[in-house]
């Protein structure tokens, strides 16, 4: 299950990042680095379903790093 959402997040992710490069409209990247956030956080859940608890932390707290970046961008 958690294979499937990533892939599809990654998808996601990549088509968002592959029209702001193609367009140079960068209106989509919010929701780019939500995706991407998303993305991320999905892989630290499968890494400690895995049982490796030092690379599953490390990406649920790059996901809120990247979350907190996104949010600090729309209160600025």
């Amino acid at each position: 299950m958690l294979k499937k959402i990533r892939i599809t997040l990654g998808f996601v992710v990549l088509l968002l990042a592959g029209f702001g490069l193609l367009t140079k409209n960068f209106v989509a990247q919010p929701f780019m680095m939500l995706g991407l956030s998303a993305f991320i956080l999905v892989g630290g859940l499968d890494e400690l379903k895995k049982g490796k608890k030092s690379r599953g932390y490390i990406s649920i707290f790059l996901s809120v790093f990247v979350l907190a970046i996104l949010v600090q961008s729309f209160t600025s």
